[in-house]
């Protein structure tokens, strides 16, 4: 982290402002290895490899850990060769291609696939994620002058309230305990007038109540990764010549290849290469399976989420990842009733 980001950090109990009390090892101005301290209540925290550390677990996400140390690149628009990311940002967030100025703040980094667009628009970026895939992102983007990594709780934020211009977060809420709470406090973080946009699974008849991920998912969650992704390498692998017959199938084939539990991208993206659809596959059943928890929405309750923050220009859509929810923050927060 560079010293200078401290000033968007606060003790995540008492919201107070934070301090650098260590400066173990230094580069620059990065600070390599270090201490946050709250002057007020003495509580500290460290700085590892460049990274303010919130948490002392990964708690509930430790499956995402490690997925995204197993495909650090699989979803990487320079690594695919395609702007599947980058076009996922555009069209989510609906943001100008010029945000200088801007502080975004990024709820679940993931393996930093939409990191990387963040930044391309000139703002300042703060991603958190509460597992260590903030050192794959970290890894990927090393001392970036316009980017904050921090290993921390969604539920327990240590950011000053009201201070992004932007707030995104995508394909992370229906794998937190409580969805909607995750939600109104990333909407606490949003400035007068800024704006937010996240998605989530819906709960509709084919994408749940009909999705075979949902009738095996009470054994497979329970699974360690490990063992877990070494069975969804084999089964992707041994099934992979039948997904591609059956998605030869007028119409529903794709369709026909999701509910044989083989996550199949070939509709969508036509010109990727067979093995590059296969790790998609490999990636994308095992997201499937392993997430502790998995909570899709429907649009009515969605939209009441951002109507309950008491947002502006709310839109609620169907997109990329289910439905995705747009808001602005008001310029003058609302008076509470007399």
């Amino acid at each position: 982290m560079k010293e200078e980001h401290v000033d968007l950090l606060v003790d995540p109990r008492s919201a107070h402002p934070l301090s650098i009390s260590r400066r173990d090892h230094v580069r620059g101005d990065h600070i390599i290895e270090g201490e946050l301290r709250d002057p007020a209540s003495g509580a500290t925290y460290p700085i590892i490899n460049g990274i303010p550390r919130f948490v002392a677990t990964e708690a509930y996400a430790g499956s995402f850990g490690f997925q995204w140390e197993q495909h650090a690149r699989t979803q990487h628009d320079r690594h695919s060769g395609l702007a599947i990311s980058a076009r996922r940002f555009r069209e989510a967030t609906r943001w100008p291609a010029s945000l200088a100025g801007w502080k975004i703040l990024e709820a679940g980094c993931g393996s930093g696939r939409f990191t990387a667009h963040a930044l391309d628009t000139g703002a300042v970026v703060v991603s958190f994620d509460i597992s260590r895939a903030v050192d794959v992102v970290g890894g990927h983007f090393g001392r970036h002058d316009r980017l904050l990594i921090v290993q921390a709780d969604g539920y327990a934020l240590p950011f000053r309230a009201r201070s992004f211009e932007g707030v995104y977060c995508f394909g992370v809420l229906q794998h937190a305990p409580r969805p909607k709470e995750l939600f109104l406090a990333l909407c606490g973080m949003v400035a007068p007038g800024g704006r937010i946009a996240t998605d989530i699974y819906p709960k509709t008849l084919g994408r749940y109540w009909l999705n075979t991920k949902y009738w095996i998912r009470p054994l497979t969650r329970r699974m360690k990764p490990q063992r877990l992704y070494r069975a969804t390498r084999a089964y992707v692998s041994g099934m992979w010549p039948v997904a591609r017959l059956v998605r030869r199938v007028p119409r529903l084939g794709p369709t026909l290849v999701w509910r044989l539990l083989v996550a199949d991208y070939s509709r969508e993206f036509p010109q990727a290469p067979d093995e590059q659809l296969k790790q998609w596959a490999i990636l994308d059943t095992f997201d499937m399976l392993s997430p502790a928890f998995d909570a899709p929405q429907t649009a009515r309750a969605f939209r009441a989420w951002h109507e309950q923050a008491g947002l502006d220009d709310i839109e609620v859509v169907w997109g990329h990842n289910g439905f995705e929810g747009r808001g602005r923050a008001p310029v003058t927060p609302a008076r509470a009733p007399a």
